[in-house]
């Protein structure tokens, strides 16, 4: 029997290094990572369906009407969307997978897939997050303001999240989310249809 892969779901305030830690599990650990679809436009090095898959507001809506994503948001004046043919192929597969997704989609997941595990990333301080967001060099002052706008209101959803992990040193916290996707898969509840199984095999013995 084919095990059903885990769904980790991964947010943070912008800057913090999600992204990266995310990327780090797929190469460590073979992860599989879903590419979202966005209406913003590429930085510097973005390749359309590696980062993101880059879509017009049009094409995004478009989607929206043939229930192609799991969940979506608007984000500082942008669409982010989690695509649901992939997620569910890989799934059913037996992969892990990850989903980069903000706070409001996060919890959007966890109605649709109850077993799926939220993770809050952050840095060590509210100063290290702005200091992140500006040596990342990428965003107008203006937008960093934004962000950081919006930081304040997705730390009122922390505490929704299963576990928040500090992104000090980003092996540390790579491995500390392996652990406990790992620690996920042995509960009791999530093995009982092996457990069955195993009794009726030995019960044939």
């Amino acid at each position: 029997m084919r095990k059903k892969g885990s769904l980790l779901v991964i947010s943070g305030f912008s800057g913090v290094g999600k992204g990266t830690a995310a990327k780090r599990l797929v190469e460590k650990y073979g992860y599989s990572l879903s590419v979202s679809a966005t209406t913003r436009k590429p930085r510097t090095g973005e390749v359309d369906g590696r980062e993101y898959f880059f879509k017009t507001e049009a094409e995004f809506k478009n989607l929206i009407d043939y229930n192609g994503f799991i969940e979506y948001a608007r984000y500082v004046d942008n669409y982010y969307g989690t695509p649901r043919k992939f997620v569910e192929e890989e799934l059913a597969a037996g992969h892990n997978v990850i989903l980069e997704i903000e706070v409001q989609g996060a919890f959007n997941i966890k109605k649709q897939y109850d077993d799926a595990l939220l993770i809050f990333i952050t840095a060590p301080s509210a100063q290290a997050i702005r200091e992140r967001l500006i040596g990342r060099g990428t965003e107008s002052e203006e937008v960093i303001h934004k962000r950081l706008e919006r930081a304040k209101e997705e730390s009122m959803d922390m505490t929704k999240y299963d576990y928040i992990v500090i992104n000090d040193d980003l092996e540390e916290c790579v491995d500390r989310i392996h652990a406990i996707v790992q620690a996920k898969e042995c509960l009791l509840a999530n093995n009982m249809e092996f457990i069955e199984e195993t009794k009726k095999g030995l019960d044939e013995l």
